[in-house]
C-alpha cells in the first residue's frame, strides 16, 4: 500500500507518535500548552512552537482526535519515501520544515487580517495551531509538481488522478474553505502556505535538477 519507509519519513512518524503519547497519557495538557503554536504577537507564545508544532495533533476525543495524526502520517507515508530518495536527505527536511514554517506564518497573516477586520483578539491570542498537516501539503505539493504525469488512486474515486491537479485542486479547495468559514478549528491558511512554500522549493529543485543530491 505505501512504498518503503526511508531513513528520515520514518523518524519524523515516530517523533509524531511520542509527542503524541506523551502529550496525551504523559503530561496531558501542559505539553499542548508548551509545545502548540500561538499567534506570533500572542502573550503565549515561544519562538520553539514554530517547529514543535509540527510534531502536535488532536488530543484524542476532542475535535477530530486521533484521526488528525492518522491521516496526517499516513499521508506522509504515502508521499514522502519517493521524495527522500529523489531530493535526498537534506533537501527533503528543508522542504518538510520549511513547508510547517510558512504554513505557521500565513496563519499569522490570516490572523492578522482577521484582527485588522474585528475579531476577537483574545480568542485569536488564546487558540493556539498545532499538526503536521502544513509541512505534509508542502510535501504533497512538491510530490504533485515534481512528478505531475503520476496516476494517483484515491479512496472513494474510482480511476485514477495525475499529480498534476494536487496542488491547484489544494489551493482552491483551502481558500474555499478557508474565506467561508467551514469546517471550522482547521487552519486552512497554514495548509496553503505549506503547500505554496513545498511547490516553490521543488519547482526551484525541479528546474535546477543537476543539483539535486
Amino acid at each position: 500500500m505505501f512504498p518503503r519507509l526511508t531513513p528520515i519519513t520514518r523518524n519524523i512518524i515516530i517523533l509524531n507518535v511520542i509527542f503524541y503519547l506523551a502529550s496525551n497519557f504523559v503530561a496531558y495538557p501542559k505539553l499542548y500548552e508548551i509545545f502548540s503554536v500561538y499567534y506570533i504577537g500572542s502573550p503565549f507564545f515561544r519562538v520553539w512552537q514554530i517547529i514543535t508544532h509540527m510534531f502536535m495533533h488532536a488530543p484524542l476525543g476532542q475535535g477530530i482526535g486521533l484521526t488528525h495524526i492518522l491521516f496526517n502520517m499516513l499521508t506522509l507515508a504515502s508521499f514522502g519515501p519517493v521524495l527522500e530518495q529523489v531530493l535526498g536527505e537534506k533537501k527533503y527536511i528543508m522542504l518538510y520544515f520549511l513547508s510547517g514554517i510558512g504554513a505557521y506564518f500565513l496563519n499569522c497573516g490570516w490572523n492578522y487580517f482577521e484582527i485588522m477586520q474585528g475579531a476577537n483578539v483574545e480568542e485569536i491570542y488564546s487558540i493556539p495551531m498545532m499538526g503536521a498537516s502544513g509541512a505534509i501539503f508542502g510535501v504533497v505539493a512538491a510530490f504533485s509538481t515534481m512528478f505531475p504525469d503520476s496516476k494517483l488512486f484515491f479512496m472513494f474515486i474510482p480511476f485514477p488522478i495525475k499529480a498534476k491537479y494536487l496542488f491547484p485542486g489544494i489551493i482552491v479547495i483551502s481558500l474555499y474553505l478557508g474565506f467561508s468559514g467551514s469546517m471550522g478549528g482547521i487552519a486552512h491558511f497554514a495548509h496553503i502556505g505549506g503547500a505554496v512554500v513545498g511547490f516553490l522549493l521543488a519547482k526551484s529543485w525541479k528546474d535546477n535538477h543537476y543539483r539535486i543530491d
